[in-house]
Order: structure tokens, then sequence, then C-alpha cells
């Protein structure tokens, strides 16, 4: 009988995790005529004034600026400056190879996204590919392939569903009844033990508890070669939230990949020694 793989998730924050700053900031917003911190201090404003979602605020703001600047906003243009994001070192080649070390492992990883960034600039990027899930806040379409309205808000506190979706395979984001219902740990395709969350800030932290108090790896990155990232990165391990702090160096050898491959080896002997008990005495 062909051995069994074990099911391996990693889910990925976006901003400041996978690139520096917000995705918005590398096309959007030079586009709009606008400098990042005043688009993020409208969004501030308008949210303390509404007492409304951040994210359902700032993709609001997005159309509306977009459209007093008569910046096209269809689905292909938010693809194009997807093209523009500088992501961190390593990056693009991680995914591949992240994957193959874990299949020479038996232990086959399937990559996620899960960030409160736009799904549409997300596409653009060369990685796009190399995710089974991406969970991000959408745009709805007119009848003219016009972003009209936000079709998804992907907050810091909603960020934790996905990660149960991940666990019981509940894809369908139409469909709330599979999430909730309940599954023994043994019928979850992926157990949050062999599930690595990382992130980078304080939007992440519902999920770095989440994965970690579940048995899974939470795994903070910070900006290399940045004053005071690395310390700022450390507070989430003194309160508990995560279980290391590493740069956003993606690169064969670095800190993070030594992490995730150590991680992954785990994965792999735990498996093997929950088979081995599972035979029973010879």
């Amino acid at each position: 009988m062909a051995r069994k793989h074990i099911e391996m998730a990693i889910a990925y924050d976006f901003d400041g995790t996978l690139a520096d700053g917000n995705m918005q900031e590398h096309q959007f917003l030079p586009d709009i005529g606008m400098k990042p911190k005043d688009f993020w201090t409208e969004v501030k404003r308008l949210t303390k004034e509404h007492q409304a979602d951040e994210v359902l605020v700032y993709m609001n703001l997005m159309l509306r600026k977009a459209a007093a600047a008569g910046v096209p906003v269809r689905r292909e243009d938010f693809k194009a400056r997807g093209r523009a994001i500088q992501l961190f070192d390593g990056v693009e080649e991680w995914f591949d190879r992240i994957t193959g070390y874990g299949r020479a492992q038996g232990v086959r990883i399937q990559h996620y996204l899960v960030s409160s960034g736009n799904a549409e600039i997300f596409a653009g990027t060369p990685i796009a590919s190399k995710f089974a899930q991406v969970y991000a806040s959408k745009f709805m379409f007119d009848q003219n392939g016009v972003a009209a309205w936000p079709a998804l808000a992907v907050n810091y506190t909603t960020k934790t569903q996905y990660l149960f979706r991940i666990n019981k395979g509940a894809f369908d984001l139409s469909d709330n009844s599979k999430v909730n219902q309940f599954v023994e740990k043994r019928d979850r395709p992926v157990p949050f033990e062999n599930m690595v969350f990382i992130g980078d800030g304080s939007t992440d932290i519902p999920c770095f508890r989440l994965v970690k108090e579940q048995g899974g790896l939470s795994v903070a990155v910070f900006k290399p070669h940045t004053k005071g990232a690395r310390g700022k990165a450390d507070n989430y391990i003194k309160d508990g939230r995560v279980h290391r702090a590493v740069p956003a160096i993606y690169t064969d050898g670095s800190e993070l990949d030594r992490v995730i491959k150590a991680n992954i080896n785990a994965v792999a002997a735990r498996a093997a020694l929950s088979g081995l008990f599972a035979e029973g005495p010879q």
C-alpha cells in the first residue's frame, strides 16, 4: 500500500509578512496621488467617526478616492498593481522549496493566504499561484467589471475563521454550516498541530494565539535591518503569542527556513510515532 502523506498547512499574512508595508502603498496610492500616511489617517478617522470596520472603510475609501482621481478599478487594474509589489528576499523561491522539502519527509504541504489586504491586488504577484486558497478582502464587481463595493472584509478577528476552514476543509465561503459543524479532531483534514501561521503584527495576534494554543507553530517575522523591529517582535514571544520571532528573510538556510524545516521534521516524526503506537505490541 502506498504511504499516506501527512497533511500540513502553512498560513501567511501578507502585508509586512511577505512584502514590506501595505500592498496598496506599492502602486495604488501613488496612482491616486495619495501619500500612505494621509490615506491611512483618513481611514482611522472615518473608522472612529462611524464606529465602523476598518477594513470596510479602507476598501470603500479606495473606491471613492480612485473615482475622484479618475483611476480605473477593474479587476485587471488591481492585478496590474500587484505586479509592482516588491516581495521580501527569497519569497518567490520559498514555496516550491518548502513544499519539496516536506514531500521528501512524506509531508504534503499546502500554503494559504489569510490577509486583510486585497485579493485582487495579490492576484498580480508572482506567488499567487503557489497558494491552495487565498482568504483576503475582495471587491464586488458590477456588470461592467468595475469594483463597486466590498464583497468580503477579512479583519484581525475574522482571520481565525479561515484557520478553522483550513482545519476542517470547509473552503466554500458561502457555506457557513460546514465550518461550524462539529468534527472530531481525528477526522479533520489538517490538525492544528500540523499548522503553521506566519505573521508580523498586532492584527495577527488572534491567529498567533489560536495556532499556538492548539499545538501548532506560530512565527512572527519582522523587517530585516530595521531599528527596533526585532524588539517589537520579541514582545510577542514574551507575551506568549508566538514561539519564535525571526527576520522576514525567506532564502535557503535563513533563520525562518531552518525553523520551518525543523517543524516539518517534527510533524513527520510525530506522525511516525503515532503510527507505531497505533500498531500496538508485536
